[in-house]
């Protein structure tokens, strides 16, 4: 991991869709008038004919995308998460999960990121809501390498796919080399004791504290879950079996998110042990991104502690 150079996933996602329009003319891009924030304007230059931007109107923006999609095209409706999931929700649910169009919904400002735009804009249930709705998939990079990869992976399969990204800069995980597939765990380092599943932002958590647990003697596994639907059963169900013992860390609320996700597969094994951390069902408020974090115990230091905890127990 590169702390040195840091880039938010929403810049990685406004390069690659302008790279896959200018291979793909039916890509289109569907915003709600917010490009400059989401990344898409460099999309809106180069290929005039295949953006459309509908105002600040994202139900309108998911009506029009399904209706591109009827025609064979590929819409990508692109704003802020807190919309694209809640405000959008009916459409999404009727429109294009429904008869299974072939709609991406590609969303900037994903959990606390937004920080002191507050509460108003920090998405922190779009994950769970949308991972109920059938025929959906959802995803969240965790770095700009991997949105640009991700994001190549959700134009390339058919269906409705929900992608979230991040405002703030987070440092470099991986290269342009690392390759990425959606419904199955990345996994970042091997770990006989522990196991630490993130996605996203926090990712970056995950990994710096896999670290400390080794210079205490821990074993850490790390894994890199940026799909949480489909979920990658078998990676965590393998992970039950080897560590017994699991933490999830997201910057999203530990109700239906990445944590429910994993305790489900859990639950159904009858083995093992999952701490979640993640927003503690709040509300967030205008503050710092760090401090937003660090109010809900997403911390590094917090992820090491809950690991050192699980592993003192028989």
């Amino acid at each position: 991991m590169d702390k040195m150079v840091k880039k938010a996933t929403r810049e990685g996602f406004g390069e690659e869709i302008v790279d896959l329009g200018k291979q793909n003319s039916e890509i289109y891009v569907v915003d709600a008038d917010i490009g400059k924030s989401c990344k898409t304007s460099a999309f809106t230059k180069a290929l005039p004919g295949q953006h459309i931007n509908v105002g600040i109107a994202e139900q309108n923006a998911a009506g029009v995308a399904a209706g591109l999609a009827t025609t064979g095209k590929i819409p990508f409706v692109v704003t802020y998460a807190v919309f694209g999931s809640l405000r959008m929700c009916e459409m999404i649910r009727q429109e294009i999960c429904y008869p299974k169009l072939n709609v991406k919904i590609a969303c900037s400002h994903g959990g606390v990121t937004p920080a002191n735009d507050g509460a108003s804009h920090q998405s922190i249930e779009d994950m769970g809501v949308l991972r109920t709705l059938p025929n959906m998939t959802v995803i969240m990079p965790a770095d700009y390498y991997s949105a640009k990869k991700l994001t190549a992976a959700a134009a390339a399969m058919y269906g409705p796919c929900y992608l979230r990204f991040t405002r703030d800069a987070i440092p470099l995980i991986y290269d342009e080399n690392t390759e990425f597939e959606i419904g199955k765990a990345h996994r970042i380092q091997e770990g006989s004791d522990v196991t630490i599943i993130a996605n996203g932002d926090t990712v970056r958590l995950a990994i710096e504290a896999g670290e400390a647990l080794a210079a205490a003697g821990i074993s850490a596994e790390v894994l890199d879950m940026h799909t949480i639907k489909p979920l990658d059963v078998e990676a965590v169900t393998a992970s039950l079996e080897k560590t017994g013992r699991i933490i999830t860390v997201e910057d999203h609320n530990i109700l239906n998110g990445l944590g429910s996700a994993v305790c489900e597969v859990a639950a159904e094994l009858g083995r093992g042990i999952v701490k979640r951390i993640g927003v503690q069902d709040q509300f967030g408020e205008s503050a710092p991104y760090e401090r937003l974090l660090e109010k809900n115990g997403i911390t590094v230091e917090n992820i090491a502690a809950t690991a050192k905890a699980l592993c003192s127990k028989k």
